[in-house]
């Protein structure tokens, strides 16, 4: 059995050598006769054009460039024009670059002229607004005088038109105040008793400013020095001016003591002068027409 089982011995599998196909190039060859049957199948039919269709289109270059485009007609042979027959001439890109700068350069124009128009208009409502406030201003100043001058003290005060409003420059001495006091002499209520009415009439914000000459307030007096004198002569004219009827909310008091002389100080009327209550109407306009006010003043001779 063992001579046997050795002369049974297993064959060994043949392997085949693998067979080259000589023939590959044919499938390539297919799709690429493929590709070009789609190719001029697409051709094709791009050649049959539909005349509604290509006149839309013929409308619509026509609108772009500019031209007249005309539609695909059939010429005297039966044949159809060329496509390219309706085209219009080749643009000018240089030219058509010229002129963008120059429509470009009138742009710029336009908003430099429309800017220029903007700022005159401005410069042209800022002087009617200052125009308006002065003679506002001035007519209350019209009115203030000729009612102290009816009440006899026409030389009590000086006037003024200034970036502040009306500036009505009482001067104190001998009218309002004693030295160095700040009590309402006599002839100072009567003063406030003919300016009350006008100042009541205005809707403008009213401010009482105290002022005093550069002599310094007596040692171990009522006030340590001007500043405090300056300030209670200027809220004792607050006080009365309440008294007679004008709203609280519409005046204020503030004192500046010798800081801002009417006169220099060399000048030998500088003690009487400058020792002054100012009562300013102050102005409603905006800053820009407040600026021109003084220059109008000026203009008017005051």
């Amino acid at each position: 059995m063992s001579s046997a089982g050795h002369g049974r011995r297993k064959a060994k599998k043949h392997e085949e050598e693998e067979h080259e196909n000589h023939e590959r190039w044919l499938v390539s060859y297919a799709d690429m006769v493929t590709l070009l049957m789609c190719l001029f199948i697409v051709l094709f039919a791009m050649s049959q054009i539909d005349k509604q269709k290509f006149a839309a289109l013929a409308s619509g270059l026509s609108a772009s460039f500019g031209a007249p485009v005309s539609a695909m007609d059939t010429n005297a042979t039966g044949s159809q024009a060329s496509v390219l027959d309706g085209l219009p001439n080749p643009v000018d890109i240089a030219a058509g670059v010229g002129q963008t700068k120059t429509s470009q350069g009138l742009s710029q124009q336009q908003i430099d002229d429309a800017a220029a128009q903007a700022a005159l208009q401005r410069s042209q409502a800022i002087q009617a607004e200052a125009k308006t406030a002065y003679d506002q201003l001035a007519a209350v100043r019209d009115q203030i005088d000729a009612a102290l001058t009816a009440a006899g003290y026409p030389g009590a005060a000086k006037y003024e038109i200034d970036e502040r409003g009306l500036v009505v420059h009482v001067v104190s001495d001998g009218v309002l105040y004693d030295a160095e006091s700040a009590s309402l002499r006599a002839d100072g209520v009567r003063v406030l008793n003919a300016i009350a009415p006008e100042l009541k009439a205005v809707p403008n914000q009213i401010r009482i400013e105290g002022h005093t000459n550069s002599i310094p307030v007596t040692p171990g007096g009522p006030y340590p020095s001007n500043w405090e004198l300056s300030t209670d002569r200027a809220t004792t004219v607050v006080r009365y001016l309440i008294t007679q009827g004008m709203p609280a909310g519409k005046l204020s008091a503030t004192g500046y003591a010798d800081t801002q002389p009417l006169i220099p100080n060399s000048d030998p009327s500088a003690v009487t002068v400058n020792r002054r209550v100012d009562i300013v109407v102050l102005s409603n306009a905006s800053a820009e027409a407040n600026a021109q006010l003084a220059g109008l003043d000026a203009a008017n001779g005051n």
